[in-house]
């Protein structure tokens, strides 16, 4: 579980690529202070696991499925990455809660500059979109962020100074794939409700459904 707080900005150093896999090593220098084999990492907003460290890098093995569905796949050396470990017990919650596992690739549709702040309109496909909601939280390449608004296939986000230096959406444009997880928090309640048993009535009863969800804002239609 993570944050999508980055910690740093790392740089891709090798990628050895298999038949359907890839073998990342990634420079880094704060977060290999306390690395251990097998902790994971979020490097994009991809929950990888670390097979390999030492002073100044870290390597972690891609399977088939996570470079066809995240930005991964299409990384080349030299590229810039986010990165985050994963949350420990009694740290500070600053971000939102992040588990690392992709829901889908967006692209960046348009980008403006708002005063301090850099505005990013993201298209999304309708099963990411369900579960962005208006001053919900997204994760973007594993930023934890706010969404100002939701359109039809898209979404918009507003990045803060701070975030644009030391992430790499600040140097994201147009066009651009960003690796998208939506708030699981609504996933669960809309499974919840849907699921078959006893208490199915009961929650019926109670007036909350996907409808009234949608309604006042939690999930998208």
């Amino acid at each position: 579980m993570f944050t999508g707080l980055v910690e740093e900005i790392g740089i891709l150093r090798r990628i050895t690529r298999g038949k359907d896999s890839a073998r990342l090593t990634i420079e880094a220098s704060k977060i290999v202070d306390d690395l251990q084999l097998g902790d994971s990492v979020a490097v994009n907003g991809v929950c990888l696991t670390v097979v390999a460290f030492n002073r100044s890098s870290f390597t972690a093995d891609v399977m088939a499925e996570t470079l066809a569905k995240t930005n991964l796949g299409h990384l080349e050396p030299g590229d810039r990455v986010n990165l985050e470990r994963a949350l420990r017990l009694g740290d500070r919650l600053g971000g939102h809660l992040v588990t690392g596992h992709i829901d889908g690739v967006g692209q960046i549709l348009r980008r403006q500059e708002h005063d301090i702040a850099i505005l990013l309109t993201i298209g999304a496909a309708p099963e990411v979109l369900r579960y962005v909601v208006k001053k919900g939280s997204v994760a973007v390449d594993g930023t934890s962020l706010t969404v100002v608004e939701v359109g039809e296939g898209d979404f918009l986000v507003s990045l803060i100074p701070h975030t644009a230096r030391h992430t790499i959406l600040g140097s994201k444009n147009t066009g651009d794939l960003v690796n998208l997880e939506a708030d699981i928090i609504g996933k669960y309640v809309e499974r919840f409700l849907a699921l078959p048993g006893p208490d199915r009535d009961q929650r019926k009863k109670s007036g909350i459904s996907l409808d009234f969800l949608a309604e006042h804002g939690y999930i998208s239609k």
